[in-house]
């Protein structure tokens, strides 16, 4: 697939074509904080300063994808980013973007805000604690204790509406995936796989080592 380095861009930064409606700007591929700052500041910067066309924004772990309409890419909003008149609607969109991206701080933009999750261990709401004990050589007391006095920061959103990949857990409990998947997990549901954390907002089909389950609706009723 081709792809546009930026005029500030390292190696790792990349702007790429996604089909002909949407363009995927690439920071690298790890799952850092640092990475994630630059994610949350292109966000944070295309909601405050959206571009003629610009439809919908999706973030990920080391990547923003923006979804457009290739027919509104004009106008004097366009032309103050740059090249806004001849070329294909991807140029166009990777020069707005180029402008945008040389312009971001280090750090992410806007406010967060913590959420505090009460889980219940082990048992039949969470068949896997043991594994997850045998696996790292602990006990499942020892599990629990370093599971919950963690902070965790939410990378991402995805596979399951509203699932959030939850990245800082410590490596103490890293455990990888079940070999064999459930079919239906049910909501609420915590779980790990491989070095990160998450809660199951839905019933869905998984393949996490459960621990726990929470009965605060991450997708609240209604939304």
């Amino acid at each position: 697939m081709p792809h546009i380095q930026t005029k500030e861009a390292t190696n790792d930064l990349h702007i790429a074509p996604l089909g002909d409606r949407a363009v995927v700007v690439q920071f690298g591929s790890g799952i850092d904080r640092v990475t994630h700052g630059k994610v949350q500041a292109l966000c944070s910067r295309l909601e405050q300063c959206p571009f003629p066309g610009m439809i919908e924004i999706v973030p990920a772990f080391a990547s923003v994808t923006i979804y457009y309409d290739p027919m509104l890419l004009s106008g004097p909003s366009a032309r103050r980013y740059g090249r806004s008149g001849g070329g294909s609607a991807f140029d166009k969109v990777s020069a707005l973007l180029e402008s945008m991206v040389s312009e971001l701080g280090p750090e992410a933009h806007g406010s967060s805000r913590v959420v505090r999750i009460p889980v219940c261990y082990g048992g039949e709401l969470g068949p896997d604690l043991a594994e997850v004990a045998r696996h790292n050589g602990l006990s499942e007391e020892e599990v629990i204790e370093i599971h919950s006095s963690q902070d965790y920061l939410v990378y991402m959103i995805g596979f399951a509406p509203g699932f959030p990949y939850l990245g800082g857990m410590s490596e103490k409990i890293v455990t990888p995936r079940r070999s064999s998947p459930r079919l239906a997990i049910p909501t609420g549901s915590v779980g790990i796989g491989g070095n990160q954390t998450g809660v199951y907002p839905i019933s869905t089909p998984g393949g996490w080592q459960l621990i726990g389950r929470t009965p605060v609706a991450v997708i609240p009723p209604g939304s």
